[in-house]
């Protein structure tokens, strides 16, 4: 079965109709925020300002770019605003889509359907803040879920920040508090009766502490430090 998909638009409307076939069994999806001044990272803007977390949040972007670019998957990003074109998401290795849904389960959840019932058969998502995040982690993850139903990669501050499916498992994406340290707990608990394997735990980008023992984003805490003496 092939994927009608949305791709390279740059207000968002739905203009080009692409249809493929899947090159791979594996799918890997991608969820980010369009990078916006004031709109993204604002837990962490609170702290060093929007100008700041945007470029905190670009870096962490171009990582997730490098990382993901060389995955043995089919790509798709998927856009949290509107599809931008000619951006850093190479669209011959990336394709483009938009999130659709009310909180962040519906969207995750409505992403997982619509990329398992195209036919493919091993679909992992991510997010777009996790520097500690590489090519090898992914990869076996993909690996993992030859002998494992779901796999999920446990974020230090409470919440997961990769998870893979072979088929939908509703419970996952309902009933939860979204963006707080309760999530891993509970998506855990619902998972209980399935064969599922724990990644290593890593820490994702959202708050000022979390910047502070990556080299990438000393200048950032300097020009804070700076301004505040």
């Amino acid at each position: 079965m092939g994927i009608l998909s949305n791709k390279d638009t740059s207000d968002g409307e739905d203009l080009v109709n692409d249809f493929h076939f899947p090159t791979s069994k594996r799918a890997l999806l991608i969820f980010t925020r369009n990078p916006e001044l004031g709109r993204c990272k604002t837990r962490l803007a609170k702290v060093i300002g929007d100008e700041n977390a945007l470029a905190v949040y670009n870096i962490l972007l171009q990582h997730t770019v490098n990382v993901t670019r060389n995955v043995s998957a089919d790509r798709f990003v998927y856009y949290s605003e509107n599809i931008r074109e000619n951006d850093i998401w190479d669209a011959t290795l990336f394709r483009k889509k938009i999130q659709h849904g009310g909180d962040l389960g519906e969207r995750m959840e409505n992403a997982f359907t619509e990329i398992l019932e195209s036919g493919y058969q091993e679909v992992i998502i991510i997010g777009s803040d996790m520097y500690d995040l590489t090519t090898s982690d992914v990869e076996n993850a993909f690996l993992s879920m030859q002998h494992h139903d779901v796999v999920i990669g446990p974020a230090i501050d409470g919440g997961y920040y990769l998870l893979g499916m072979k088929r939908i498992i509703k419970n996952v994406f309902k009933n939860k508090k979204w963006g707080t340290n309760t999530v891993l707990g509970h998506t855990l608990e619902d998972l209980k009766d399935q064969n599922t394997h724990k990644l290593p735990q890593k820490n994702d980008i959202d708050v000022f502490e979390d910047l502070q023992n990556i080299d990438v984003f000393q200048p950032y805490l300097n020009r804070i430090k700076n301004t505040t003496a």
